[in-house]
C-alpha cells in the first residue's frame, strides 16, 4: 500500500497530466476568442435576412474574424497565438473529415451518370481554367489562383480551407479566395433564380425545374448558396441541385489528391520539380466517413450531431483564418483575385449551361 502511494509522489509520474494541462493553457486564450467569434457567426446565420442571401456561418466568421484581427487582435496576440495556429491547422483538418458525414454514395445514383458527368466537367475546366487565366495572363500568385480555383470549382470555402494545407497557401491568400466566393456566390443566388422564371416566361430554353436545379448545383459556389437559389426557384430545384451539390463536394478528396501529385511534379501552385507526392490524410479520412455513411451503420443522431461539431470546427478554423489576416495584405493581392473570380463565374454560368444542356 505504501509503495503504490509513494510512487505518485514520484517527479515523473503527474507529468504527462501536467504536460496536458500545460498544453491546454497554452491552446485555451486563442481557442476562447476563436469560439467566441464562431459563436457569435453561427447565432447570426440563424436569422432569415442571413439564410435568404445565402451567406453562412463560414463567411461571417471570417468577416468577423478578420475585423477583430485588424482592431484588437494585436493585443492579445501573443497568448492567443498558439490556439488560433491550432483551430486554423488541426482543427480544420478534423473538420473537413467529418465533412463526409453529410454525403452518401447514393447521393450519386440521385442525380445519375449525367449529373456526375457535368458536375465533373464543371469542376475541372474551371479549375484549369482558373491555372491559366491567373497563372498566364493576369500574372498572379500561384497559391491565391489555386485557392480560388478550388473555391469557384468545387464547394467555395470549404474547397479553399481544404485547398490551403495542400498548396501551402498563407491566411491572406485564403481570405481574398473565401472573399472571392462570398461575392460572387452571393450574386449567383440571385442572377439564377431570376434566369430561371425570365427563361419560364419566355420559353427561350427547354429546361424543366429539376433540370435548372441541376444547373445550380454543378455551378453555384458554396452549398448554403445553393439552397438559397434552389428554394428560389422551387422545391424539386432545391432537392435536385442540393444533391448535385453534394455529389461536386464529394469530389473535393479526389481533387486534392491530384492536385497533391500535380504540385509533386512541380508543375502546380508552390512546386518546385523535386517535390514528392504528399498524401493529405485528411482528404481519405473525408472519402472513409462518407463510405461510412453511406453504409447506414450511424444512427441519425450522431450523424446530426457530427454535422453540428463540423460546422463548428469549420467555423473555428475560419475565425482563426480571419483573425490572422491583415486587411494591408488583401488589398495589396489588388484588383486581379476579383478579375479572375468574376471570368470564373461567367465561365460557370455560361459554359456550365452548355454542359448541362448537352448532357441532360
Amino acid at each position: 500500500m505504501s509503495t503504490s502511494t509513494h510512487s505518485l509522489d514520484k517527479p515523473g509520474s503527474l507529468a504527462p497530466l501536467h504536460s496536458a494541462w500545460g498544453w491546454l493553457r497554452t491552446l485555451a486564450p486563442g481557442l476562447l476568442l476563436a469560439g467566441a467569434i464562431a459563436t457569435i457567426a453561427i447565432w447570426a446565420a440563424q436569422f432569415p435576412i442571413v439564410t435568404n442571401n445565402g451567406l453562412s456561418a463560414l463567411t461571417l466568421a471570417i468577416v468577423l474574424g478578420l475585423i477583430a484581427g485588424n482592431t484588437f487582435y494585436a493585443k492579445l496576440a501573443a497568448p492567443c497565438h498558439s490556439g488560433v495556429n491550432f483551430a486554423k491547422a488541426r482543427l480544420l483538418r478534423a473538420g473537413i473529415i467529418l465533412y463526409g458525414l453529410r454525403l452518401t454514395f447514393q447521393d450519386i445514383g440521385q442525380v445519375g451518370m449525367e449529373g456526375v458527368f457535368v458536375d465533373a466537367l464543371v469542376l475541372g475546366s474551371t479549375f484549369l481554367l482558373a491555372q491559366w487565366l491567373g497563372n498566364r495572363v493576369l500574372g498572379m500568385d500561384r497559391r491565391t489562383v489555386a485557392l480560388i480555383g478550388a473555391g469557384s470549382s468545387i464547394c467555395g470555402a470549404a474547397a479553399v480551407l481544404a485547398t490551403e494545407p495542400v498548396v501551402k497557401g498563407r491566411a491572406e491568400d485564403v481570405s481574398v479566395a473565401v472573399a472571392t466566393v462570398v461575392v460572387f456566390g452571393t450574386i449567383g443566388t440571385f442572377l439564377y433564380p431570376a434566369l430561371f422564371h425570365l427563361n419560364a416566361t419566355h420559353g427561350w430554353l427547354a429546361l424543366n425545374e429539376a433540370q435548372f436545379g441541376l444547373y445550380v448545383g454543378s455551378t453555384v459556389h458554396e452549398v448554403a448558396q445553393v439552397v438559397a437559389a434552389g428554394e428560389a426557384i422551387g422545391p424539386h430545384a432545391a432537392d435536385v441541385a442540393v444533391i448535385a451539390k453534394m455529389v461536386r463536394v464529394m469530389m473535393l478528396a479526389p481533387f486534392l489528391l491530384l492536385l497533391s501529385m500535380w504540385m509533386a511534379k512541380g508543375s502546380g501552385p508552390a512546386g518546385n520539380g523535386k517535390g514528392r507526392i504528399t498524401i493529405p490524410w485528411f482528404a481519405v479520412g473525408f472519402i472513409v466517413m462518407a463510405g461510412i455513411n453511406s453504409l447506414g451503420i450511424l444512427p441519425a443522431v450522431v450523424v446530426e450531431k457530427g454535422i453540428i461539431l463540423d460546422n463548428i470546427l469549420l467555423t473555428l478554423a475560419m475565425a482563426a483564418l480571419g483573425l490572422t489576416t491583415h486587411i494591408s495584405a488583401v488589398r495589396a493581392a489588388g484588383t486581379k483575385p476579383l478579375i479572375l473570380a468574376a471570368l470564373l463565374f461567367a465561365w460557370l454560368m455560361g459554359a456550365g449551361l452548355l454542359l448541362n444542356l448537352f448532357l441532360q
